[in-house]
């Protein structure tokens, strides 16, 4: 076919403001049309082009050189409408001019693993198109010369790159490099490499959601800025299958620029153009439960009816994902599906972190060839490799988000066209609730918000030392870069006088600990003919600690990913050694906890360097095993779920359990999962009235007197999800010891938290939450964290982050647990020190990051301002709605006898009340 004259297609008449298909053709070179209609002519006929519509908006943006941020579901060609206008743009350059041996491309990537797959990926359309050119310029085609056209070079470069293939690439560089965050970092400093980038045109970051939540992609959007610094304008590319709110994460793909009008020195941000494609592929979404009553159903009988029902399911397709939330959840599944036949190690897999590289990349590519009938896994699949043959995606329990789940049912069906199968299967009421709203606001195109880290000084410390040890360099300027990111766009001169002065080792004592300089401020111009930089003839320079021993320091310890280890926990009373827990795990236990550990049950005590020590005890569990693995609730879908239950209410009012049941048919949730819901809040309101259920305009305390354990306990319905109900759980805690001296235990879930105490101390819990203003919110949390071992430990992560901790030193690698020893003994001294970067760096990741102080400050702003109500119920027993927070039954397959039994009793006391009315 002749690549000048492409046939006519019914996509050639523009649609909705679209470009038409041929006018998209005609932007490429003749031997890229050819390819593209030869290998994608004839995969979209219901669309009647050439073109899935993210490609068909995206291409025309990136060959003007537009920014853009494509968001379109898994599977529909992002990212090779990402590749193709550069792609394009490499060979018209090459067959007019020639190419340099320096990068134009970077494509950015959060995975090594989705890295390595988009290598081999374009590996097809680069070797594609070559040949065409190769045919063209034999045949004397407009691309003809002596030489023919030479070849787009690709290479990935990451931490797992060879020394040998890195030295390979200053002598052949790739025009296109894959690459991670952190190894970009690395090149920008690097003597030799970072000359290669000064040429960069084009940045495509893949998947940027899940790297826009997290210091990781704080990182990222300085490397862009300095990248933006070092190479001129630089169209920037992004990518997501499920992101919101979508001019938030434009933004931060793109950054700012200085504002041309301020006086001021303010900033503007940069144009970027939104691709919303995001929900153009047809979805099949169905929640299911194994048995209509899921209280007095007995485990066995819900185990049976789950494996049963999970076999039939992958049975009828030709390769299932099955995701649990936790790792050892992905492993029982897949033990108990290969012992009822016939899967085996030949066609069924697991796939999570605690697998070796090895397994995990085999498992991979068995995938890739479709010879697994059934893969398990926690989390490690929900983002990379293309999975073609995956056919169904299956959920066991909540994914907590709305993004998740399409995040995960997206790997099924991942050919345009085909429809995305997932079934989502829950266990528990609780979770049954969660997935029944979720799945109905994906249905409606709801996506939950990506919260961005704001102002993180461990990151600025990297990026402004790195900077310095380039050269130095006028402080404005280095200022300036690191403001023109997102995250820093609201950064004060006070947040940048308190990082110089910790990057200064401005404090008395820092160099008897070790802790030196790492950057000075040359303020004073010096005489004529004594500049060391004549380039500079201005003051306030910032100079890096210079020689090769700064540099090595920076190239081997910058990045944010936290290195852990797991404790020795010993008994106090014998000192025996009962196990190990992973620190994340420790950082939601407080002294007087209890958890179960090898089938036994401890009381948390204390913690001293990598040892705990416990209390062996007979007392119920406050905190569940799985807290510290599984993703907590969005915050944005607990606000759905509040609304849902106000919706339900409505309908049982009005047409009773039958009522709700009818309208409950609405959704996508099978009979079983409608009669649970129904008999669910039917209970709840015959037990305790309608005002007994958190709503959107309600929040509900419950105060149960457990005789039993001479316990007061309140159970707070706040459903904004784990991290909101952390952190406001805390406040009252703090509150509560205040007011009373009362020694009080908490216990968190999605749905609320309980708070604890002895029978004989009574405090107004209520009350304390109507009078808590949100301005105080940050000052109370900070207080209730003094001395706890979370802030011991993210004190350790920022340190070594902010370089104040080595992680590693003239070739000897200090591991987790003695960078643990050597915080602990710097945070005795930082916390005398009045506004260190590294500690308040700390708290404000804490307070801001993991415990969602803005959500608490917006609902006890409500509850102030009179638009959220606070209720105080005195139940006799703990009503339906709070079960999962007063056994802590959420669990990634079943629960355990002793959370079974619980059930069962509360139920009949609820049953029992109800018969009594």
């Amino acid at each position: 076919m002749g690549a000048n004259a492409p046939p006519d297609r019914s996509a050639d008449t523009s649609v909705d403001g679209e470009p038409a298909d041929t006018e998209v053709l005609s932007l490429l070179e003749p031997a890229v049309q050819e390819w593209w209609v030869d290998q994608f002519g004839e995969y979209v006929p219901e669309n009647g082009g050439y073109f899935t519509p993210p490609q068909r908006e995206a291409i025309p943006l990136i060959h003007a050189d537009e920014n853009a941020l494509i968001a379109a579901p898994t599977g529909s060609g992002k990212t090779l409408a990402s590749f193709t206008a550069i792609i394009d743009e490499l060979y018209r350059r090459e067959r007019t001019e020639g190419l340099e041996n320096t990068v134009y491309c970077l494509y950015v990537s959060p995975l090594k693993s989705l890295a390595n797959d988009i290598h081999r990926n374009l590996e097809v359309p680069l070797a594609g198109i070559q040949e065409r050119m190769d045919e063209r310029s034999d045949e004397g085609g407009d691309s003809a010369d002596s030489d023919g056209i030479g070849q787009i070079r690709h290479a990935i470069r990451h931490g797992d790159t060879a020394d040998s293939e890195r030295r390979a690439m200053l002598e052949e560089t790739p025009h296109i490099l894959n690459t991670t965050p952190e190894t970009l970092a690395i090149l920008l400093n690097s003597p030799k490499f970072k000359e290669k980038l000064a040429t960069v045109e084009y940045v495509i970051v893949d998947e940027i959601h899940s790297l826009a939540d997290s210091k990781r992609g704080t990182h990222l959007a300085v490397s862009l800025e300095r990248l933006q610094a070092m190479a001129g304008d630089v169209t920037r590319i992004g990518c997501s299958a499920t992101v919101e709110p979508l001019d938030d994460i434009g933004q931060f793909l793109v950054g700012y620029e200085d504002d041309a009008d301020s006086s001021e020195g303010g900033l503007a941000p940069r144009d970027v153009e939104i691709v919303d494609t995001r929900f153009l592929r047809d979805y099949d979404l169905e929640l299911t439960t194994p048995v209509a009553d899921l209280v007095n159903t007995s485990q066995s009988a819900i185990q049976s009816a789950f494996y049963e029902h999970l076999y039939e399911l992958i049975d009828a397709h030709d390769s299932t994902l099955v995701f649990t939330n936790t790792r050892s959840g992905a492993e029982r599944v897949l033990h108990r599906l290969r012992e009822m036949g016939p899967f085996d190690e030949t066609n069924s897999g697991a796939h999570h972190g605690s697998l070796s590289k090895e397994k995990r990349q085999r498992v991979e590519r068995q995938l890739k060839d479709g010879t697994l009938d059934v893969v398990t896994t926690s989390t490690s699949l929900e983002l990379g490799i293309d999975m073609p043959h995956v056919d169904l995606v299956v959920q066991i329990g909540s994914p907590k988000s709305v993004a998740s789940l399409l995040q995960r049912v997206g790997r099924a069906g991942h050919r345009v066209g085909e429809t995305v199968t997932g079934r989502v299967i829950a266990l528990d009421r609780d979770e049954l609730v969660e997935c029944a709203v979720m799945l109905a606001k994906a249905e409606e195109g709801f996506v939950d918000r990506v919260f961005v880290p704001e102002r993180a000084q461990d990151v600025a410390t990297q990026h402004v030392y790195g900077m310095a040890i380039n050269g130095p360099r006028p402080e404005t300027e280095i200022k300036g870069i690191l403001r023109r990111a997102y995250p820093y766009r609201e950064y004060t001169d006070e947040d940048w006088e308190q990082l110089l002065t910790y990057l200064q080792a401005d404090f008395e004592g820092f160099e008897e600990r070790n802790v030196y300089a790492k950057v000075w401020r040359d303020e004073n111009d010096p005489p004529d003919g004594e500049h060391h930089y004549p380039e500079y003839d201005v003051g306030e320079r910032l100079i890096g600690k210079r020689g090769r021993l700064a540099r090595v320091i920076y190239m081997t310890n910058i990045g944010t990913i936290p290195d852990s280890f797991t404790c020795d926990v010993y008994t106090r009373e014998d000192t025996q050694w009962v196990g190990d827990l992973d620190e994340e795990y420790l950082d939601t236990l407080d002294p007087g906890d209890v958890f179960v550990l090898g089938g036994d049950r401890y009381a948390y005590r204390y913690r001293r360097g990598s040892k705990v020590y416990v209390d062996r005890t007979g007392e119920r569990p406050t905190v569940p095993s799985w807290f510290s693995e599984r993703l907590p609730l969005s915050y944005d879908l607990g606000r759905e779920i509040l609304a849902f239950q106000r919706t339900l209410l409505e309908h049982l009012a009005d047409g009773g359990r039958a009522g709700v049941r009818a309208w409950l048919r609405g959704f996508p949730i099978d009979e079983n999962g409608v009669r649970a819901l129904a008999r669910l809040f039917d209970e709840q309101v015959r037990f305790a009235g309608a005002e007994s259920v958190s709503t959107e305009d309600r929040l509900v305390v419950e105060e149960v007197l457990d005789r039993d354990d001479y316990r007061r306990r309140y159970y707070v319905h706040s459903n904004y999800g784990r991290r909101f109900n952390d952190g406001l759980s805390r406040v009252l805690a703090y509150r509560c010891a205040q007011e009373a001296n009362a020694n009080v235990s908490i216990a968190v879930a999605d749905n609320g938290f309980s708070l604890s105490m002895p029978l004989n101390r009574k405090v107004d819990v209520v009350g304390l939450l109507r009078d808590t203003v949100p301005d105080a919110v940050r000052d109370y949390l900070r207080e209730s964290l003094d001395g706890t071992d979370r802030l011991a430990r993210y004190f350790r992560i920022n340190a070594t982050r902010s370089l104040m901790i080595l992680k590693r030193y003239k070739g000897h690698e200090k591991s987790a647990r003695r960078q643990q020893i050597s915080s602990e003994m710097l945070l005795g001294f930082a916390e005398d020190l009045t506004d260190l970067a590294v500690l308040e760096e700390t708290y404000r990741e804490i307070i801001e990051d993991t415990l969602h102080v803005e959500g608490i400050e917006t609902v006890l702003g409500r509850v102030q301002d009179g638009d959220l109500s606070v209720v105080h119920h005195r139940p006799p027993a703990p009503t339906p709605r709070a079960f999962g927070l007063a056994t802590l039954s959420a669990s990634d397959v079943v629960l355990t006898e002793d959370q079974d039994a619980a059930l069962r009793d509360f139920h009949d006391r609820v049953l029992e009340h109800i018969d009594e009315e």
